[in-house]
């Protein structure tokens, strides 16, 4: 049986934790591997050699650093189906879906890159006479990132890149569902020149996680997971003195309008829904549908739905595969059954789902509830499974008001041929990213991450601008350069530019 270990300071390290936990293949049930189990011991490790680590590479030149970044970005490239079969082995997404997210995240190496141009500070000249002011940005020093199964390469990838381009040392601690990939990375980054201890990985659940959030030796913390999980971290992190970015959980509506083209918000609708069993933040769980929409629309997804292709990640022509874990499996099926005993119309089921050769997998198929109300389970949780619910208003700006009273506003989207109702849209939801025909709006990189309400605690998104800021800090310098035996005053009151 194959053992997953730690990462510290280059290489491979079996720690010193409190045992093991096991990788499933979600496909086929079976256990396929061991992972360690981090404690606070081998965070101590990490960061001992990450702050060893930060003494050089914060002092190390733009160059040096966009040189290592451009050699990781070209790895990741030449490495992306490899590292996609290895996410698919482990979550169960396509192979496919597994490379999508790998190009996600290798945009922001690719900002990352850019970063000699975003790190230039500005100068003000003769603010007061023969005085001039500054200012730069520098690395806080050890950082840590604590990250979900869903997206085992993407979400790290939008923290680790800032901010090792920015000066600072890195501790990753990823899923212990899925942490084959994070260990492929350090790899990578090993390959591109990275120096020793500059990316660490502690894998391990609770105790490698409080161990982070109460480290002195770690200054900030990045974390993507729960609502409840995220509040904990922003807690018990900021209470230790450190900064953090906590991305919580979604509920994301795409609201169809009786002007948009059925057949395209469908299709689209579909595969945000369907797409990675529904395990992403950004799936879209909710479709509204308004006034005369309604009919029609369910109509087009009943029939989209029932052509979702089911089966393992690494199949041909697999367009949704398992969930990642029976736990999982069984809680979004009895998820379908209490939306049944509270009203809903089961239009499609995809409970007892089973995929030849692959019985034992945790598979289940797209639901597809239709007349759901916002009292329902079925809306009000976060189902992170394959289940669509449709609710009916008559209005857009009903639409709205049912967006704004969900506790989330991680995304949402509009299905319109209209820029009268996209933009009255766009300007009064309360939700943090919002698409016009895109049912997944993703920001590209050198945009920021980040909703609204229970999706972000805190005020910190992730990647893009506020990634550099997060990861920084600023000093301002004020200058003056006198002449030789040139006599400049000194006074006692504070000091004001003339």
């Amino acid at each position: 049986m194959k053992t997953i270990q730690h990462w510290i300071n280059g290489s491979p390290t079996p720690g010193t934790g409190p045992g093991t936990a096991p990788v499933f293949n979600p496909a086929t049930g079976a256990e396929q591997a061991r992972v360690v189990l981090g404690g606070a011991a081998d965070v101590e490790a990490a960061v001992s050699a990450a702050a060893s680590a930060f003494e050089t590479w914060s002092e190390s030149s733009l160059t040096q650093r966009t040189q290592v970044m451009f050699a990781f970005r070209q790895l990741l490239l030449e490495h992306e189906e490899e590292l996609g079969r290895i996410i698919s082995a482990e979550h169960g997404k396509t192979v496919d879906d597994a490379r999508g997210e790998i190009v996600r995240g290798r945009e922001v190496v690719e900002f990352a890159c850019g970063l000699g141009d975003v790190l230039k500070g500005s100068f003000s000249d003769q603010v007061s006479r023969g005085v001039d002011v500054h200012d730069f940005r520098r690395p806080l020093g050890v950082v840590a990132g604590i990250t979900p199964f869903n997206f085992p390469a993407m979400v790290p990838l939008w923290m680790h890149p800032i901010a090792i381009a920015t000066g600072n040392t890195f501790i990753l601690k990823p899923s212990e569902r899925d942490p084959s990939a994070a260990n492929f990375v350090a790899d990578l980054y090993r390959q591109a020149g990275l120096p020793d201890g500059v990316f660490n990985v502690v894998h391990g659940g609770k105790d490698a996680v409080d161990a982070i959030l109460t480290h002195a030796g770690i200054r900030a913390v990045s974390f993507v997971g729960s609502t409840p999980i995220a509040k904990y971290v922003h807690e018990k992190a900021t209470s230790a003195g450190k900064r953090v970015q906590a991305l919580g959980g979604a509920k994301n509506h795409a609201v169809v309008l009786p002007d948009a083209d059925l057949e395209f918000a469908a299709d689209h609708i579909t595969a945000g829904a369907y797409g990675s069993a529904g395990e992403r933040c950004m799936a879209v769980s909710v479709a509204v549908a308004v006034g005369d929409a309604a009919d029609g629309l369910v109509e087009v997804l009943q029939r989209k739905a029932r052509e979702v292709k089911v089966g393992p990640g690494d199949a041909p022509g697999t367009e949704m595969g398992p969930l990642v874990t029976k736990a999982a499996q069984e809680r979004v099926e009895n998820a379908v059954t209490t939306a049944t005993a509270q009203g809903a119309t089961v239009v499609v089921d995809g409970r007892g789902l089973k995929v030849e050769g692959h019985e034992d997998g945790f598979f289940t198929g797209p639901s597809l509830l239709d007349h759901v109300t916002t009292e329902m389970d079925a809306y009000k949780e976060e189902l992170f499974g394959p289940v669509l619910a449709i609710v009916r208003v008559d209005t857009l700006d009903q639409a709205i008001d049912v967006i704004n009273a969900n506790p989330y506003g991680n995304g949402t989207a509009l299905f319109t041929g209209s820029g009268e109702a996209a933009r009255r849209f766009q300007r009064k939801v309360d939700v943090g990213m919002i698409g016009v025909n895109v049912p997944v709006p993703v920001p590209m990189s050198y945009y920021s991450f980040g909703g609204w309400k229970d999706s972000l605690i805190g005020d910190s998104p992730i990647h893009g601008p506020e990634g550099v800021r997060f990861y920084t800090r600023p000093k301002v310098v004020t200058t003056r350069w006198p002449q030789p035996k040139q006599q400049v005053s000194a006074g006692f009151d504070f000091p004001t530019s003339n």
